[in-house]
């Protein structure tokens, strides 16, 4: 049964992890506690296009994540996707109130379950500006994961990401460019759907200015389209969804 206690005294060892050899340790003592057998933190992306995009640690089967990479599963596994729509984390065998099942699903689950990956939990890892992730811990086949060991992940996930965001390389974890504060209001007022000439009266700031405010913001992102802008900056956390609705 997980305690609050033991759930601490987790956080403090991730608190103090200098390198992935201590936070590999440390995932392997949270497996043995909860009774499972692999782990799992990652960012969700294809790593063999762009291993420079996230951080990954596992305990899995080389042949089973040699499988999961050539096969490109990173941003469209079953479980990585369900993540991507919880908050809190869940069972895998809940995930289908998080992610209708698409085709091949099965056949991942499949391959997992034959390479020793039956049942797990997982808890998301979403940061403004950074790749979806989450940890995953796992269970041998003909074991099932339990609401006890969801709850004591739930306790213990941020502070393992934490962990892995703060010991990987600077330019692993590139957060993306920033606006500044009157690009930001000249984009969140175009997103709106507010004429160039009516986004400047409300600034105060001429046409012109806005134009160049809105020209400047999409070279920031690379962007080529108003609609490309917006999309990358609601993704890096520089504008919201809250600011969109609000007028």
């Amino acid at each position: 049964m997980p305690t609050i206690d033991t759930a601490h005294a987790f956080e403090l060892e991730f608190a103090h992890v200098k390198n992935g050899t201590n936070l590999a340790d440390l995932l392997r003592d949270a497996c043995a506690y909860m009774g499972c057998a692999w782990f799992a933190l990652s960012h969700h992306v294809d790593f063999l296009a762009t291993p420079e995009k996230g951080v990954r640690l596992h305990n899995y089967p080389d042949e089973w994540a040699y499988w999961f990479d050539q096969n490109r599963l990173g941003p469209s596994d079953p479980v990585h996707r369900a993540s991507q729509r919880s908050r809190a984390g869940f069972l895998w065998h809940d995930m289908r109130r998080y992610d209708a099942p698409r085709p091949g699903d099965e056949i991942i689950l499949a391959e997992a379950r034959r390479h020793g990956i039956g049942d797990g939990l997982t808890v998301p890892a979403h940061l403004p500006g950074d790749a979806h992730g989450s940890v995953s811990f796992a269970w041998r086949p003909g074991s099932a994961a339990d609401p006890d060991a969801l709850q004591f992940a739930r306790m213990i996930g941020g502070a393992a990401f934490e962990a892995a965001h703060r010991i990987a390389p600077p330019e692993r974890l590139h957060i993306g460019p920033r606006l500044t504060h009157r690009q930001r209001q000249c984009l969140i007022r175009a997103a709106q759907g507010n004429p160039i000439r009516q986004i400047g009266l409300h600034l105060d700031i001429s046409p012109d200015t806005v134009r160049e405010h809105l020209r400047n913001a999409r070279q920031r992102y690379g962007a080529n389209g108003g609609t490309v802008l917006t999309v990358r900056a609601l993704y890096n956390g520089d504008i919201s969804f809250a600011d969109l609705v609000h007028r």
